[in-house]
């Protein structure tokens, strides 16, 4: 017999009372958490959530946070994200940056085993931010140390339509061997390349700095593109795409200050129609290239610019709406310095068969993290910053153009390298967005609260959300019915990852 004032165990409970205690007991500690969430049947109902975190005062760098339930239970009324993975929109081929001559040229600076780890850092899904599709040049383009060069220079007044001088030799110094130094890192790793402009005797000025390309040097051109390619993949490096100008609005040979003379070349939407109808696209088919091409390479704007720079979407319409040329091309390369990123939505409502890339265009902070997730929200099938590397005299740039800021910097005095926010803030996106996924419904709840989701081919479900308010924001995510509660610190990133079963 217990001694007076004894605590009985569950089992005598049950004993004495027919269960009639512990089922109240029970009872009330279920009805304590139906109070607490607003739903008498709030029991683990879904998969584990992970969850990374990177914050603007790098507290937090895509830093694990505690894993979150799902549970059943109603969702608040306000500030909730509902994912509808049953509902799913345009394929993401990749995230990146670019290996142009600049971020080359840094890399190249460093020690080997360095080299190594910063390359890894970039590229390798695993141990570093996982970027998959990068940038490169075909030829200079404005952020580069050296003087301005094609593959197939000559000197003025002169001319190579045989294309006997076709040279790749420059690129070997630095920028060949980077290539491949990534292409170790990551196997999955693909390149598109743009020039800035064609050899400068194929224009109108006779040199690489603006005019037009001359219509006798479309089929020499074609076939520009056709060595590069070939003398690339013999270095082993495929090209997966390529644009046909880097800003096809800009003819910098208009400029009265000479500061802002660097690479370029106007092409009209009927040009590059017709460039890629006649000359390219037979070329690459006629020499069985796989390479893809991507028209345009412009900003996203719906009506041409003031200035003229910018012709905006009608550019690709012009494109797209001949078949002839329509039949060679893969997609269309925007970039986000003019018009707004529906731009893209506009454009894809009328070409909804067309995949859209944004190939340039470098994001800083959380808000720069809002900029990504409007991409993909209008369509975007991929993104890429501009210049991964510069030093901490913003070079070597031999342009006009002066990078405020990259995601990784070089100190040449003492070659250390620096990792900043951004670099975190990429990989919210790039570390955990497989190629091949989808993006799917997800809604907005707020300016300052902003969210992206995808499903990845291994059934995964990837959520980022940013916060650029200087508070914390408390939000919910419901998916199938099910809930998780959880808040953001003030201006960071979050990704949220897990496994629905299907």
């Amino acid at each position: 017999m217990k001694a007076r004032g004894a605590n009985p165990d569950a089992k005598s409970l049950f004993r004495q009372d027919g269960g009639g205690c512990l089922r109240q007991a029970i009872t009330l500690i279920c009805l304590l958490i139906a109070v607490a969430f607003g739903n008498s049947r709030v029991v683990a109902a879904g998969p584990t959530v992970q969850v990374w975190v990177s914050s603007e005062d790098m507290k937090h760098t895509l830093t694990a946070g505690k894993p979150l339930q799902f549970v059943e239970k109603r969702p608040p009324s306000q500030d909730t994200i509902k994912i509808e993975d049953s509902q799913s929109y345009q394929a993401i081929l990749g995230m990146g940056s670019s290996l142009e001559p600049t971020t080359c040229y840094n890399i190249a600076l460093l020690p080997s085993d360095e080299q190594e780890r910063v390359i890894e850092s970039l590229v390798n899904p695993t141990s570093g931010i996982g970027m998959n599709l990068m940038r490169i040049c075909i030829g200079t383009p404005d952020f580069t140390g050296d003087p301005w060069y094609s593959y197939d220079d000559m000197p003025p007044g002169k001319t190579d339509p045989e294309l006997q001088h076709f040279s790749i030799e420059k690129d070997r110094r630095y920028i060949i061997p980077v290539l491949k130094l990534a292409l170790k890192k990551n196997h999955d790793l693909l390149f598109f390349a743009s020039p800035w402009s064609p050899p400068g005797w194929m224009t109108s000025t006779d040199n690489m700095i603006g005019g037009h390309l001359l219509p006798e040097y479309y089929g020499v051109y074609a076939q520009y593109f056709v060595r590069f390619i070939r003398a690339y993949e013999a270095e082993g490096i495929p090209i997966y795409a390529v644009t046909i100008q880097n800003e096809p609005g800009v003819d910098r040979s208009l400029e009265r200050n000479r500061r802002w003379h660097y690479p370029s070349c106007r092409w009209t939407g009927e040009q590059e129609r017709d460039f890629i109808k006649n000359h390219l696209g037979p070329a690459f088919r006629s020499h069985q290239i796989k390479t893809r091409i991507w028209c345009y390479d412009h900003n996203f704007n719906v009506g041409r610019t003031r200035d003229g720079d910018d012709p905006g979407i009608a550019y690709p319409r012009t494109v797209l709406r001949d078949p002839d040329a329509a039949q060679y091309v893969d997609g269309v390369a925007f970039h986000g310095y003019a018009g707004k990123p529906d731009g893209m939505s506009v454009f894809h409502g009328e070409f909804p068969e067309a995949p859209l890339y944004f190939t340039e265009g470098s994001a800083f902070r959380t808000r720069g993290a809002l900029r990504i997730i409007s991409y993909f929200r209008n369509w975007a099938s991929s993104y890429n910053a501009w210049v991964t590397m510069i030093d901490e005299k913003r070079g070597p740039n031999n342009g006009p153009f002066r990078a405020g800021r990259t995601c990784i910097t070089l100190n040449t005095s003492d070659l250390r390298v620096a990792y900043h926010f951004d670099y975190y803030m990429y990989g919210q996106f790039m570390k955990f967005v497989r190629r091949g996924a989808r993006r799917i419904e997800s809604n907005e709840t707020s300016p300052t609260l902003s969210n992206v989701a995808f499903k990845n081919p291994d059934g995964t479900i990837v959520l980022v959300v940013a916060n650029v308010a200087g508070s914390k924001e408390r939000f919910a995510v419901q998916w199938r019915a099910k809930v998780f509660q959880t808040n953001l610190e003030p201006r960071s990133v979050a990704t949220f990852r897990w496994v629905a079963s299907d």
